[in-house]
């Protein structure tokens, strides 16, 4: 045991005396920013108990290892031997949306070369439509205790939903969200699915939060908007068929009974690009008015 550490050291100090090159800079950069990102992007997600749980392992490993338990050792041995193929089948979904990450930001690096073939004014306008259209008839439909489950799509593309779902392609009005979740309507049981202000998919069917902490007030629907926001970067708005209370989603929290005013604020944040020059101008107006006050 002491001679692998005595290895290790030497293997260590052999690479600190023959560090000379730009390569190993480039090197140590990456590894630093692939562990910092692996850490931040499992400390808030489920995946996080799981590497505790194998963090105890190692440690358990290390200590039947120093006092020579050769039973537990071995058995021990069998399970770090084939870690890496038992992280990979129990971190696949976690893996998935890293990748799923990787790509959708490798696309839109592309921008600066001009390769653009869509028209990012346009599509902010529609996006700002849905937003208004959702917020007034989540607003309606909470008067009227209807239920109600919408998906905002955000980087993640969400095709394997929109496939479980009947393929629409329309413009997000107040009367279409309202017709969709009418309690007699064929699709009114699943989410409706918004990709880019745009109606994507209807009647969807959702992954549930496996989660046993929350409130037992809380339905299918909303255990379903916290199962979608849990492993992907989707925004979902959920109106209670019960209470009509208002809630959404985000990063696997639900935040409850919020006003259809809150709603479109917080979409607006998520969703919405303002222009970098107008958010200065409007620094520069507000620092004017409180001068003038």
């Amino acid at each position: 045991m002491f001679e692998q550490i005595g290895d290790i050291f030497e293997q260590v100090k052999r690479a600190i005396f023959s560090f000379n090159s730009i390569g190993d800079v480039l090197d140590i950069i990456l590894v630093t920013f692939v562990i910092y990102s692996a850490i931040k992007f499992i400390r808030d997600r489920r995946a996080f108990q799981l590497v505790k749980g194998v963090f105890i392992l190692a440690i358990g490993y290390l200590f039947v290892s120093l006092l020579n338990m050769e039973v537990s050792k071995y058995l021990l041995s069998l399970l770090f031997g084939n870690l890496l193929i038992i992280l990979v089948i129990i971190f696949s979904p976690e893996i998935r949306n890293v990748l799923e990450n990787v790509g959708s930001r490798s696309v839109s690096t592309f921008n600066f070369l001009n390769f653009k073939n869509r028209d990012e004014t346009k599509i902010q306008e529609s996006i700002k439509s849905s937003i208004n259209a959702v917020s007034r008839a989540c607003s309606d439909m909470s008067d009227k205790q209807i239920g109600a489950l919408i998906v905002f799509e955000k980087d993640n593309t969400l095709g394997d939903i929109a496939k479980t779902g009947t393929s629409l392609d329309a413009t997000v009005t107040p009367e279409l969200i309202s017709n969709i979740f009418f309690p007699k309507a064929p699709m009114h049981d699943g989410a409706v699915l918004i990709k880019e202000g745009r109606v994507v998919s209807a009647g969807c069917i959702l992954p549930l939060t496996a989660r046993n902490n929350l409130s037992s007030e809380l339905g299918t629907r909303h255990r379903a908007a916290v199962g979608m926001t849990e492993n992907t970067d989707a925004v979902v708005v959920v109106v209670s068929e019960e209470t009509g209370m208002i809630s959404i989603a985000q990063r696997g929290t639900l935040q409850r009974n919020i006003s259809a005013g809150d709603l479109r604020e917080i979409l607006t944040s998520e969703f919405v690009k303002e222009n970098d020059k107008d958010n200065k101008f409007k620094k520069i107006l507000r620092g004017n008015k409180n001068e003038s006050k």
